[in-house]
């Protein structure tokens, strides 16, 4: 009973039916002293329940719990602020999801102890997607929510809210969205309040983010707002400004990860309040509090940066599909190449098809020739020492004459790569068996893991001293590319040095994959070098990462009318290959997903691993109860870890299959499984990922 008198109803857990653990009965047992202090002090009248998401690290305590609203904070204990609350024995954060005037707990409920702030942050889209995301991910609410609700800081909380409504645009003309076939049609469903999904090939060149800015401004035409996500800090900046074109000043924020604590949460307040309806970008922004969204948009879909490294690992496309289902708005997915996963979409019917005729993609693409791996080196001693084909090194020299020239390399450093010289056994580390590389000219070995130097390093096989390279990085390139071409000015971008952008004078500019700085008037060619480091990687997605790479370099050159030209030095044979001198990503992806639902890899089926030492993952595997037919592969070795500490066992995985209809069975039993461990206090960690990026 609550101190009105009405009657208890305890609230149905989120996730279906859990054991009751002792930590969860001493929350909803308040000690004596609790009872005593809930008990005397005057409780709400109205709704003197509050359900409350308990900031716990625990899978079995991931539901809420019941407390006493006492009379004091009624006005300010709303859904969606943020408490402090006693739970087992221990004041601990926690978000306020709704008040009633009904429990079922038999015995007197701990009262609130404090309202952290009155602003209510948790929004009811936000908790839902939340519960959504944790499902599909096998995850936490709270894991979720430490992602989707930054921490407060009281000054931008507390700075004087002035009331804006923002404008409501005119419709814009379908502009480089006439290219396509469907453009139109999706800017006017975005401009009357529907909802169109989409996955959108897009031409090359630079113009995406100005078709991105023109769809937002669709939607706000509609009275409804957007959330742009990007990869990464510079296709953030290229976005804003068009935003910024397309909508004018002030009528859009920026929210990324490196943003101070006031700055990030004083922007993140402006859209939970209203004040903006249009976001823009890094992963961080998925969880954007925008109201009323009527477009969400994801750029490259297939970057690793899209994908979260902290539990419970969710991805950006996944994310914004799930509330735009939830919340009845649009979906972009969009990029230079495709996915398998958004191959499955359109396949399945979820979305259509943005494409441009064969006509167009020929009108604004490069010229895409290739130089084999066995292609013969240029007769140029230099050009033979910088390990280009006779066809590149024509190809750069003439187009050096007329603009810049990007020299796209698969690593970054001098040397990243050796092997001994005799026996040609990789070279490793005598300390810890790590790979060992080259950082500068005439510098010693150094390991790429503990980075110890390794000077006296002697093959463990042969005993040899002398060292060969096996992959070459971009400050090797470009040091040989200057011999080979005297007098050119070259630059390099990537690892901690990234360009943005060069002018539009003839330069080489070397650079890593991502990090290509977008040239002034576009390059006038590209060499794609060392395409079989690129395509021999041991992975499910190395011939889709593969084009991804080269077509986002390819996109950056001019058109071949005006002479761009870009060549790929790989296996002619290569189905990845093909695709780059044809410019059809979309056909690509359609024959990835047709071979991996042959093999039942993701997207057409279910997979989860498992990761953790062999004992831990027995432990596991007993406590779940997995779903009939759920396919067991494993355990391997984790490959390309470092060795963790001397006597632990090595970290293995596994690997769980279902068909793809039944993942959310697979999720549930692990999820349950983590519940038992951790309500049986099981020693050891599991990391559970459904749908791993990575199963090489």
């Amino acid at each position: 009973m609550t101190g009105t008198g009405e009657p208890i109803e305890q609230l149905a857990l989120l996730a279906g039916p859990r054991r009751r653990s002792r930590a969860g009965s001493a929350a909803q047992r308040p000690a004596p002293a609790e009872q005593a202090e809930t008990g005397d002090a005057e409780l709400a009248t109205s709704d003197p329940v509050a359900r409350v998401l308990v900031d716990v690290p625990l899978p079995h305590l991931d539901r809420p719990f019941d407390y006493a609203v006492p009379a004091a904070l009624d006005a300010v204990a709303q859904p969606g602020v943020r408490v402090r609350v006693r739970f087992s024995g221990r004041l601990v954060d926690g978000f306020l999801l709704e008040r009633c005037g009904h429990t079922a707990h038999r015995g007197r409920l701990a009262r609130l102890h404090k309202v952290v702030s009155p602003e209510p942050v948790l929004t009811p889209a936000i908790a839902t997607l939340a519960r959504s995301v944790a499902d599909r991910y096998a995850g936490t609410v709270g894991d979720v929510l430490r992602l989707a609700v930054p921490p407060r800081h009281a000054r931008a909380e507390k700075a004087a809210v002035v009331p804006r409504e923002p404008p409501v645009p005119a419709a814009p003309d379908p502009g480089g969205w006439a290219d396509y076939d469907g453009g139109r049609a999706f800017l006017s469903a975005l401009a009357t309040g529907r909802s169109p999904r989409a996955v959108w090939s897009a031409l090359p060149g630079d113009r995406w983010p100005a078709e991105v800015a023109r769809a937002a401004a669709a939607a706000a035409a509609g009275g409804r707002g957007s959330v742009v996500v990007v990869a990464d800090l510079r296709d953030v900046a290229r976005v804003d400004a068009a935003l910024t074109g397309a909508l004018g000043p002030e009528a859009h924020v920026v929210v990324t990860a490196d943003l101070g604590p006031e700055a990030r949460y004083r922007r993140w307040l402006a859209l939970r309040r209203g004040q903006v309806r249009v976001v823009v970008g890094t992963r961080a922004a998925m969880f954007a509090p925008v109201v009323d969204p009527g477009l969400f948009v994801v750029w490259d879909d297939g970057d690793d940066l899209h994908a979260e490294p902290r539990a419970p690992y969710p991805h950006v496309r996944e994310v914004l599909g799930l509330r735009a289902g939830l919340e009845h708005a649009g979906l972009l997915v969009g990029g230079h190449a495709r996915t398998a996963e958004g191959a499955a979409l359109v396949c399945s019917g979820w979305a259509r098809s943005l494409t441009a005729s064969r006509t167009t993609v020929r009108r604004t693409a490069p010229r895409v020739q290739v130089a084999g791996d066995d292609a013969e080196l240029a007769t140029d001693a230099q050009a033979r020492a910088a390990r280009l084909p006779s066809l590149a090194w024509r190809t750069a020299g003439a187009a050096l004459a007329r603009g810049p020239v990007l020299v796209q390399v698969p690593r970054a450093g001098y040397l990243p790569g050796l092997a001994c010289a005799g026996c040609r056994a990789p070279a490793r580390c005598h300390a810890c068996a790590g790979p060992l590389g080259t950082r500068a000219p005439g510098g010693a070995p150094s390991c790429g893991w503990c980075g110890r130097p390794s000077a006296g390093w002697a093959c463990a096989s042969c005993g040899g001293r002398r060292v060969r390279a096996t992959s070459v990085g971009a400050s090797r390139t470009a040091e040989e590319l200057g011999r080979a071409f005297p007098g050119s000015t070259v630059r390099t971008s990537g690892g901690d040095t990234v360009l943005a952008t060069v002018s539009g004078a003839p330069s080489l500019v070397v650079a890593t994959p991502g990090a290509e700085p977008v040239a002034a008037g576009g390059y006038a060619a590209a060499l794609l070098l060392d395409g079989w480091a690129l395509l021999n990687r041991p992975d499910l997605r190395v011939g889709e990462e593969t084009l991804r790479r080269w077509l986002a370099a390819a996109a950056l050159v001019r058109p071949a009318a005006d002479g761009g030209q870009v060549v790929v030095v790989a296996d002619p044979g290569s189905r990845a290959v093909q695709a780059l001198v044809r410019w059809d990503p979309v056909t690509f992806a359609e024959r990835e997903l047709a071979e991996r639902t042959a093999l039942r890899l993701p997207p057409a089926a279910a997979l989860a691993s498992l990761t953790g030492a062999p004992q831990v993952l027995e432990r596991f595997l007993e406590a779940a109860r997995l779903p009939e037919g759920a396919e067991v592969l494993g355990p391997v070795p984790v490959r390309g870890a470092p060795p963790v500490a001397a006597g632990a066992e090595e970290a293995e995985r596994l690997l769980l299959r279902l068909p793809r209809t039944r993942g959310r069975e697979l999720a549930r039993a692990l999820y349950a499984a983590a519940g038992v461990r951790s309500a049986h206090k099981d020693a050891g960690s599991v990391r559970v990922q459904v749908d791993p990026r990575e199963l090489a």
